[in-house]
């Protein structure tokens, strides 16, 4: 992705407010592109996105706001609601099969339920040296 703007003037007010506030946070979400900032070199600013299949998009930023420059960029390279609720759901399902939690989210609701661990105190008491009340009651014999 190439942002060419320049550093002063009406018309790249609304690139260099998404150059400030946007750009960090769309490096922070796709780690893996590469962004390049070009100042001060073309009148008018625009973005340049390379896709993967060589194809490049261009896209004139001129006298737009950067909420405005943001929506356009989900629009034509986002992905849809559709498809990142289908991702979401899939991700649900293929939970790692270590973490539990609600049965909504995870395999298995608590931790005793894995092998090796121990059982459930509200199936198996636990032994009386596993108990704190056990434990400070041996402590103050101990000491006394």
């Amino acid at each position: 992705m190439t942002v060419n703007y320049n550093t002063a003037g009406e018309l790249s007010e609304g690139a260099r407010k998404f150059v400030f506030f946007n750009i960090p946070q769309i490096q922070y979400k796709n780690p893996w592109v590469q962004i390049m900032l070009f100042r001060n070199m073309t009148p008018s600013p625009f973005l340049r996105f390379y896709l993967d299949n060589g194809e490049q998009v261009l896209v004139d930023v001129e006298d737009k706001t950067n909420k405005e420059i943001t929506e356009h960029i989900k629009k034509i390279l986002g992905k849809s609601k559709e498809t990142l609720e289908k991702e979401e759901r899939e991700r649900k399902k293929l939970s790692h099969p270590a973490t539990f939690g609600p049965k909504k989210y995870h395999l298995r609701e608590c931790m005793c339920e894995i092998e090796g661990q121990v059982p459930c105190p509200a199936l198996v008491p636990l032994p009386k040296e596993m108990r704190g009340k056990y434990k400070a009651a041996t402590k103050k014999e101990a000491s006394a």
